[in-house]
């Protein structure tokens, strides 16, 4: 009897057939059969898909550090425009009417140099409701801009009065300025005359002879709290000017005709009134230092001036010219007896620092300045040329 024949499939091949595939097998089965085609094509498309996804996380980094490089950048700015402090004293601040906080920017960019002006700006914008008011407010040590913006929006003036004193007028004017303002006490000034035993400076009388007080007051925008007498004016306005005179004595330059630091003060004086050009106090107090050396008179007009005291009309007559004075140096030899203005700290320092020069002689251009000269010769072409200058300005109408 025949047995039947075994039909029975082959086993290795049914395991073949019915393996599932494996995405991550190397395409190939059993037999050597390339079965990964799709295997293959899966892999490189989720190799793309990873590739892209990275640079996109590339460009969102970069584009939060630009963004975090720019508000760093701003936050470090705001700070030193707005906080960064400047190295100031207490001090008052003048609001004029009309002036914006716009105004205050530049100006403060102008003087302290703010570290971006145009946020300052931005700064107002955002945060500033209130209209700028007009006073004098009194500003903290070493403040900021921001400081200072706090302390003028709260508009709380402080209860100050100002005085100025330009350089170059004379005590009288200073006297007459404090008897005006209505928010000084009047103590020790009647009409022309201060009370010197009220007053009480501490100064040789020799230093104020016939109670003569020019000189010895600094000119200067001062602040004092309103209801301050003019005795607390004076005595301050008397320190500061004695403590410059005293420090610029202390370290004068050597060999100068002065026999006294009130000798110094009287030439500070003349060189105030002789130039308003600060380039040239130096030069003008060489040319009046050489001439005391040599023994030649100074030959001011100014001091002709004062010594005229109100008939002074405009105009110095030949005949003024020939007046013997104690204050026309055309006709005495050396100093006057006093000065004959209120001389600024710079013309203190140049009469005690004069220029080592040549000049004897000066006169003025007619355009700004003057014409310094080492002989008379030149001295006088200088005068006809200046007379020139004059001549032609008047045929113009100047």
């Amino acid at each position: 009897m025949n047995e039947p024949s075994n039909n029975k499939p082959n086993d290795s091949n049914n395991a073949a057939d019915n393996q599932p595939l494996n995405p991550l097998d190397d395409g190939k089965n059993a037999d050597g059969n390339d079965t990964g085609l799709l295997n293959r094509s899966t892999r490189e498309f989720s190799d793309t898909i990873t590739g892209r996804n990275q640079q996109t996380k590339i460009r969102i980094l970069a584009v939060l550090g630009f963004s975090a490089l720019v508000l760093g950048w701003l936050l470090f700015s705001f700070y030193n425009t707005l906080y960064s402090t400047i190295d100031q004293p207490k001090k008052m601040v003048t609001i004029n009417k009309g002036q914006t906080y716009y105004g205050l920017v530049d100006e403060w960019d102008k003087n302290t140099k703010l570290f971006v002006a145009p946020l300052a700006k931005l700064y107002i914008k955002l945060t500033v409701d209130k209209p700028l008011h007009s006073g004098v407010y009194q500003l903290p040590e070493n403040p900021s801009f921001a400081k200072m913006l706090e302390v003028i929006a709260q508009g709380e003036k402080v209860a100050f009065v100002r005085v100025q004193i330009i350089e170059g007028k004379t005590a009288n004017n200073l006297y007459q300025t404090l008897l005006a303002n209505k928010g000084i006490k009047n103590e020790v000034i009647t009409g022309d005359k201060v009370d010197i035993a009220k007053l009480g400076l501490n100064i040789p009388e020799a230093y104020h002879p016939n109670d003569n007080l020019e000189g010895w007051f600094s000119p200067d925008t001062y602040y004092f709290n309103e209801g301050s007498s003019d005795k607390k004016v004076l005595t301050d306005l008397f320190n500061r000017q004695y403590d410059a005179l005293m420090e610029n004595w202390d370290n004068r330059q050597t060999d100068l005709p002065y026999k006294t630091p009130y000798e110094a003060l009287i030439m500070a004086s003349i060189i105030e009134k002789e130039t308003s050009v600060a380039s040239e106090r130096e030069e003008v107090a060489g040319v009046f230092v050489n001439r005391l050396k040599k023994n030649m008179r100074l030959q001011t007009d100014p001091t002709v001036i004062y010594g005229m005291g109100k008939r002074y009309n405009g105009n110095i007559r030949k005949s003024d010219l020939e007046e013997k004075t104690p204050y026309n140096t055309y006709q005495i030899d050396g100093l006057p007896p006093t000065p004959i203005a209120l001389p600024s700290v710079a013309s203190i320092k140049a009469a005690l620092h004069p220029n080592q020069t040549d000049s004897l002689y000066f006169v003025a251009t007619g355009n700004g300045g003057h014409k310094f000269t080492s002989n008379l010769e030149d001295h006088n072409q200088a005068v006809q040329d200046y007379l020139r200058v004059m001549r032609e300005k008047k045929a113009q109408g100047n």
